[in-house]
């Protein structure tokens, strides 16, 4: 489903073929089929639109249009969602604080055109793949700040979440303003805010989609999500909740968990074991996905999860489904919460977070807290500088355990022309002024990493969409991000906990062995597995796009690939983006460009 308009009330515009209003009287189209609401005054001169999955009552619809919007409708209800005010001196956007429904703009004829798919309006003025956007996802996708409002298209920027934005009908600057701030909030407790909310959220998708069905993979946020759904649906209806496992093999501690959820709500559950074989391996067809706003975090394993996916909609007939995916990120607590206990003067719970960490990840204490305290000095602009001048000299590394912005080793086949547009990129952030200032900086990580996850999980739901399945991933919802971020220092769960909150939330609800549960499957053995079944394609996509562009040399990537099916010492995940960035392109190019057309079309009644 993509929505998108102008800020010209009046003119004729063009439209992707097949699109069509929203409602009657509006510039708002829509193409395909999906949620949208809408509201006007008596008079028709002002309209609102909710565009997406949203909570909102039919009353509290009509409420609206009457009145001067208010300022948390962003994340007032549940859903993922996106608020249009139409009126005849331009439009504003209101775009929910998760970015888990990105807006995205250009300039057009003289005015501003928007739209939910970057790809769409790259189409509709031609634009080419940002070098630079693509080089910071390859490089530093762990540095979500580098990207700032660049999209993978230029001249197609994606309008900042939590926010408000007027785009004038005279062409004229658009206007923003900042209404969504995750300011602590002492009123309440926590894991309750955490429970309401993600119950509201995935009962909201049930009664949507009775027929929906729903992750089993044994890790505390599929099974917390799909706990919740069976108990959202008639006491007559049962769960279908799916669990993957290798063929043959049906031992794992993942499967084990997952029974043991399915066991404890027998009456609500129908479990299904789904097994995957080699032709389901990580890196298999990868230049397989559809062409998408940018590349999906699913592309290397595109064959597991379009493989589960369609077996869901022959055998199942769901249409629409739920993950867990989301739960690290807005669960996680980053290492930088040992510089806000350092900076808000918890010295103990500092010393003793730092004790549990150390001994988590087998290292000495004392330079997590050298690091934690030098970090506490540090502002996020400090970092971004320090970031600047670290990416831009050859040789040089950060190995600091406790900072703003982790660095993936920098690799041997990247071309120099990379790292110059990652220290340009570096440096462009630190002169973009911060619209959060002022938070503690582990919550103002937390919002860049809850922000990244939730858009690119967008380009998810665009590859489930080509299987016939609504995707949705309910721990994203700006109402569960909310209800984290805002929890005060003193409440915050500890560094080595694992997702402590979730577990007190989901009380009576999870069997003690699942909620007592610190650890979630590995899928590392597979992708090495489908690293070295795959080997001669990959290779053959490293003179590609990515070469062309001057970003990667082709010969030593193909090297690397060479060595890690081998087996020999290295990292992973830069060879991965590489991997994924690569059949992204393929993707994009193969397929054609979003088509559009001045034809008028009717809206349906």
């Amino acid at each position: 489903m993509i929505f998108g308009g102008f800020s010209k009330p009046h003119n004729p515009h063009p439209r992707p073929a097949g699109a069509k209003p929203v409602a009657a009287r509006t510039t708002t189209w829509r193409l395909g089929d999906g949620a949208a609401r809408s509201a006007s005054n008596d008079n028709g001169r002002r309209r609102i639109l909710i565009l997406g999955l949203c909570g909102a009552t039919s009353f509290e619809m009509q409420c609206l249009a009457g009145s001067k919007l208010p300022g948390d409708i962003g994340w007032r209800w549940p859903g993922s969602y996106a608020v249009v005010e139409e009126a005849e001196d331009g439009v504003a956007l209101h775009t929910d604080p998760a970015a888990a429904r990105p807006v995205y703009l250009t300039a057009y004829r003289g005015g501003w055109a928007w739209c939910t798919s970057a790809r769409a309006l790259a189409s509709l003025i031609g634009a080419p793949v940002d070098t630079q956007r693509l080089a910071c996802s390859v490089f530093l996708p762990s540095a979500p700040a580098l990207a700032g409002s660049r999209t993978f298209f230029t001249g197609v920027e994606q309008l900042p979440p939590g926010s408000r934005i007027e785009l004038p009908a005279d062409g004229s600057s658009p206007r923003c303003t900042t209404l969504w701030r995750p300011d602590t909030d002492s009123a309440g407790s926590p894991v309750q805010r955490l429970r309401s909310a993600l119950t509201a959220t995935v009962a909201l998708r049930v009664a949507a989609d009775q027929a929906l069905s729903c992750d089993l993979s044994g890790g505390l946020d599929s099974t917390s999500v799909a706990v919740l759904a069976a108990h959202a649906l008639p006491p007559s209806d049962r769960l279908n909740a799916v669990t993957i496992h290798p063929e043959g093999d049906t031992s794992g501690a993942d499967l084990h968990y997952a029974r043991l959820t399915a066991e404890a709500h027998e009456g609500r559950i129908a479990h299904h074991l789904l097994p995957m074989a080699a032709e389901h391996l990580p890196y298999t067809r990868i230049t397989a996905v559809p062409a998408t706003d940018e590349p999906a975090p699913s592309t290397l394993t595109q064959a597991r999860l379009t493989g589960q996916l369609r077996w869901m909609r022959t055998n199942l007939g769901s249409h629409t489904h739920l993950t867990g995916d989301g739960g690290d990120s807005v669960l996680f607590q980053p290492p930088l919460h040992l510089a806000d206990l350092i900076r808000h003067r918890r010295w103990k719970r500092a010393a003793n977070e730092a004790c549990g960490w150390a001994r988590l990840r087998h290292h000495k204490v004392l330079p997590f807290l050298v690091d934690a305290t030098r970090a506490a000095r540090a502002s996020r602009r400090q970092a971004l500088a320090n970031l600047a001048r670290t990416v831009g000299t050859p040789g040089r590394n950060d190995h600091g355990r406790v900072r703003w912005f982790p660095l993936l080793p920098f690799p041997a086949w990247a071309e120099p022309t990379a790292r110059r547009l990652l220290a340009q990129a570096a440096r462009e952030a630190v002169d973009a002024p911060d619209t959060l200032p002022g938070l503690d900086s582990s919550v103002r990580v937390l919002v860049d990493e809850i922000r990244e996850v939730a858009r690119t999980a967008a380009a998810d739901a665009e590859l489930a969409a080509s299987c016939g399945i609504n995707l949705h991933n309910p721990f994203l919802d700006a109402t569960v991000m909310d209800s984290v971020l805002r929890t005060p220092i003193d409440q915050r769960a500890p560094l080595h906990d694992y997702k402590p909150q979730l577990s007190q939330a989901m009380a009576g609800l999870l069997p003690p062995a699942v909620a007592a549960r610190t650890t979630k499957g590995s899928f590392d053995a597979d992708h090495y597995a489908g690293l070295r079944a795959n080997l001669p394609d990959l290779r053959a996509l490293t003179d590609g796009h990515l070469a062309g562009l001057g970003l990667i040399n082709p010969t030593s990537l193909s090297r690397a690939l060479r060595g890690a099916a081998a087996g020999i010492p290295m990292p992973l995940a830069t060879l991965e983006q590489a991997s994924a960035a690569e059949a992204w392109l393929v993707a994009h190019h193969r397929a054609p460009a979003p088509v559009w057309t001045s034809e008028p079309a009717r809206s349906k009644r």
